[in-house]
């Protein structure tokens, strides 16, 4: 079932939940999850915003939304990992699958959203850089609007170190400077060869990108001839492959606590591996 629906509403003494259990043909506990996972909203003063609130009251004027897909409500996240929690931020592991976006259909499989309802002490998160979905590895989480400007900032000026690592179709060279352009923008990507599987022809490499553009990395050893492992997009991959092999394992930075330089690594128990 999917479908959105959308109500003014002129009746104050009403609950949204009140109101969608009478112009929709949900159940009142679907609606309470469906709120819980961010399909509902809330238009209010020329503001929209989630709403989760099963008890919030409506005021006339109001207008509710919902966006009810069945098969994205029952997605069920795969659990994200807490590598630091540096109370301003933390640092964590995101897995295959898990969104650093959500859409107006929920939000309940994207990290931030993971963050809020795992972490404790609980406390608001913001995203300040994202992974593709298909990509697992170290992201920042921040944990006041402050803080997550500081950290934008950080991204904007490229003041943060991030490497990567993948594994590859085929014999790596030792070192590889990649620099075509991506959507007609300037695209810098350094690669060097950790080490090879000859019995799978593919090698472990490791990334730096001095820009940021879209599916960079991919695309960049795609074209280079060494396709990214489990690559659905620009590589030999589909449903019966792997998922796709790469993974942020290193962030450095200065602390926006403290001012002191903090480096963070993945662990080896989270780190990507030859099949065989």
């Amino acid at each position: 079932m999917k479908f959105e629906k959308h109500l003014e509403i002129d009746n104050r003494d009403k609950t949204a939940v009140d109101a969608l259990e009478e112009s929709t043909e949900l159940a009142r506990q679907a609606i309470k999850l469906a709120m819980t996972k961010g399909a509902v909203w809330l238009t209010r003063n020329n503001s929209t915003q989630r709403i989760r609130r099963v008890g919030k009251p409506l005021k006339s004027g109001d207008e509710l939304h919902i966006y009810f897909d069945k098969k994205v409500l029952e997605i069920q996240p795969a659990a994200a990992t807490l590598i630091a929690d540096e109370r301003l931020y933390s640092i964590w592991y995101k897995p295959y699958g898990m969104l650093c976006q959500g859409s107006k259909w929920g939000d309940h499989c994207t990290i931030n959203r993971w963050v809020e309802k795992n972490l404790e002490p609980q406390r608001p998160a913001f995203i300040v850089h994202r992974l593709d979905r298909a990509a697992t590895g170290l992201i920042i989480i921040a944990h006041q609007k402050k803080i997550a400007a500081y950290f934008s900032n950080l991204f904007q000026h490229r003041e943060i170190e991030k490497k990567y690592q993948t594994i590859v179709e085929g014999e790596f060279t030792d070192a590889l400077k990649l620099t075509s352009d991506i959507e007609n923008k300037p695209a810098l990507s350094h690669a060097k060869l950790l080490s090879y599987n000859s019995e799978e022809n593919q090698s472990l490499i490791e990334v730096v990108i001095e820009t940021g553009r879209k599916h960079q990395i991919r695309r960049h050893l795609s074209e280079a001839g060494f396709p990214i492992v489990g690559d659905r997009l620009y590589g030999q991959g589909d449903e019966n492959t792997s998922d796709l092999c790469l993974a942020s394992c290193y962030l450095s930075f200065t602390s926006p606590a403290d001012g002191l330089k903090k480096s963070y690594q993945l662990p080896n128990n989270l780190r990507l591996k030859f099949k065989y």
